[in-house]
């Protein structure tokens, strides 16, 4: 990811920035959707309220990694049930903007914490229509991925759970909340398991056997067999990713792209195509999170003087 932060939480200031900048799935599909929601997320890292979806999706993927930590046999469904209000509390204590789900005016708002957590439950339960956990051992899960392409961005990511056969063959999960994408829709949450096999590939030397992504809200299993061809492939669209950003960044032309997506944007007040204005990008922020200066004559998005 090209932040340390997440997009709806503000950090420290540019000049407090020590990472190498870098290139994570969710924030290349940000570029690819719309440029301007890219920008306002990485450099300028506005606050943005907390989603129910990503809330309860975040508590998923805790559940669900937390079960592992079980014996084999105790792995079940009663026992990940268990793990809900636990983990809930857990999320709440670590971010406490997450309680504010239920307010009047928060996304959740109508709905008690019991009745959210019991969507929660639902989701968790179709996990066990799709693999036996008991029948598992991951070699690692909420595994941190990363690796610098030579001549290119540094790939970063985390990968919800990875199996190694005993010959070796490596399995890469992803547990997705929501609904499977319909036929003909499957390239972006495709593009993400390839970038992940990219990254797993340059950094061990093996080719991932199976990309694998559980979606939860309707049952489906979408599976890719990746050959090194489709590696080769994501990692061109990677690097010409990363030069459109590059070129954005110098340029000033982070134009917004308007889709039906538009209406879950928590950015709508400060873009064009509704009738805002972006911020001012903080003096610093280009270079302390994309690692390039405007040039001269660019559009002035970007003080000129620290604060």
């Amino acid at each position: 990811m090209i932040t340390t932060a997440a997009p709806d939480v503000p950090d420290a200031s540019p000049a407090a920035e020590v990472r190498t900048p870098a290139l994570s799935p969710s924030r290349a599909s940000d570029f690819m959707r719309c440029p301007l929601l890219f920008r306002l997320r990485v450099v300028d890292r506005l606050p943005e309220p907390p989603s129910s979806a990503a809330a309860r999706g975040t508590l998923v993927h805790a559940v669900l990694e937390r079960l592992y930590d079980a014996p084999v046999g105790e792995r079940t469904p009663e026992a990940a049930e268990a793990l809900l209000p636990v983990e809930w509390d857990r999320l709440v204590e670590a971010e406490p903007r997450y309680a504010t789900l239920f307010d009047a005016d928060g996304d959740a708002a109508g709905t008690t914490p019991e009745q959210w957590i019991a969507r929660a439950r639902r989701l968790v339960g179709t996990y066990f229509t799709l693999e036996d956990p008991n029948r598992l051992e991951p070699e690692a899960r909420e595994l941190r991925v990363e690796t610098a392409l030579d001549g290119g961005p540094l790939l970063r990511g985390i990968v919800d759970r990875l199996d190694v056969a005993p010959g070796g063959a490596m399995r890469v999960v992803d547990y997705k909340t929501g609904r499977a994408p319909g036929p003909g829709f499957e390239a972006g949450a495709l593009f993400q398991m390839r970038f992940y096999g990219l990254v797993l590939w340059r950094e061990r030397g093996v080719l991932p056997r199976m990309l694998q992504l559980l979606y939860l809200g309707d049952g489906q299993v979408l599976r890719a067999q990746p050959d090194e061809h489709e590696l080769e492939a994501t990692e061109t669209k990677v690097r010409a990713l990363w030069t459109a950003v590059q070129d954005a960044a110098r340029t000033g032309d982070w134009r917004p792209r308007r889709s039906r997506l538009c209406g879950w944007c928590a950015h709508r007040s400060v873009c064009p195509e509704f009738g805002g204005t972006p911020p001012v990008i903080p003096a610093g922020a280009l270079r302390a999170r994309l690692g390039v200066e405007p040039e001269a004559g660019a559009r002035p998005d970007e003080e000129s003087v620290s604060g």
